[in-house]
């Protein structure tokens, strides 16, 4: 009788542990590298990588760049690659706590593809899915650096939202900004 209820014992914590087991395996799951930086680069293009170009960063430069990721930005310069007026830039930004890395494609001024490349969290990678990604597609900075369409938020992704907005906000002025040299 003591081994049977034993058994039964074992049975019940194991049907109780499951779940949370599973659990665990999904939050691990969030992180990952979805596309390597040269592949999206590739795709936008065509096949082909163009040679990066450089962006050099003057205090005026920085003192903006913190103005819209709310953070100061201590890099000398960013790089892009740009075919025709095409240009993409592979930019980092910090989630809740951990950068994501994103890649976007920018042609006459506007977005035409944002995509979630690597992300590190453990949360809120719901970013990286076509849903949320598309809404940028389309969008142009206003006078206020902003943009000028809205952006749905995802419910325990706020972090994550947030990063992505200003890596898009940031990769048009500084498209802004090379057709102003």
């Amino acid at each position: 009788m003591k081994l049977v209820s034993n058994k039964i014992l074992a049975l019940a914590s194991i049907l109780v542990l499951l779940p949370i087991l599973l659990l665990v395996q999904v939050k691990v799951q969030a992180k990952g590298i979805y596309q390597a930086p040269n592949e999206f680069i590739s795709e936008v293009f065509h096949g082909e990588v163009p040679k990066p170009k450089t962006v050099w960063l003057k205090a005026e430069d920085k003192k903006a760049i913190a103005e819209i990721l709310s953070h100061q930005y201590n890099r000398l310069r960013i790089r892009y690659w740009q075919v025709a007026d095409e240009t993409v830039w592979i930019l980092d930004e910090i989630g809740k706590e951990k950068p994501i890395t994103i890649g976007v494609h920018i042609k006459a001024d506007h977005i035409a593809q944002l995509k979630v490349l690597a992300f590190r969290e453990s949360r809120g990678d719901e970013v990286r899915h076509n849903f949320f990604s598309d809404q940028f597609t389309s969008a142009k900075l206003t006078e206020n650096i902003q943009l000028d369409q809205h952006i749905d938020g995802i419910t325990g992704a706020t972090m994550s939202v947030r990063a992505t907005t200003k890596v898009a906000r940031l990769a048009l002025w500084l498209n802004k900004k090379l057709s102003t040299n």
